[in-house]
């Protein structure tokens, strides 16, 4: 897929698609995206590869990207906060913790992001979505 053909009405949400953890938290998302606000890409996707480079991201497999077509994106922590924001769940209460600084949420997000495999596993391949719910995925 091109850029130019990723859904506008969309936010696109581009995940480690080994990850077991990440994994985990795209299917949270997608339970709590009542309003269908939410796209996903692998990253090791060719469609994620061509959004980091249209982003102009070097390296960003370990990070959750959330991506609004024709205005911005969003890294780590910034990007997990913004993804709450749209949901329906309990977990809105992390909000709370949004007035904590970037660079100290940061410090937390890169501790789980480095030992996300450690702690939770990974696959061999991508996640392959079930029947239900894979219009969620951009391939």
């Amino acid at each position: 897929m091109e850029i130019n053909q990723l859904p506008q009405d969309k936010k696109i949400i581009l995940f480690d698609g080994v990850c077991n953890y990440c994994n985990d938290k795209v299917n949270f998302i997608i339970k709590n995206d009542k309003k269908d606000v939410f796209r996903f890409v692998a990253l090791q996707s060719e469609t994620g590869q061509k959004i980091i480079t249209y982003l102009g991201i070097d390296s960003a497999l370990d990070s959750i990207i959330l991506y609004e077509p024709g205005y911005a994106y969003f890294i780590k922590s910034e990007a997990v906060f913004r993804i709450i924001k749209h949901l329906s769940s309990s977990v809105k209460l992390l909000l709370l913790f949004n007035f904590v600084p970037t660079s100290i949420k940061n410090i937390f997000y890169d501790i789980i992001a480095k030992n996300r495999y450690n702690w939770f596993g990974k696959k061999e391949i991508c996640m392959i979505p079930s029947e239900d719910i894979v219009g969620k995925f951009i391939t």
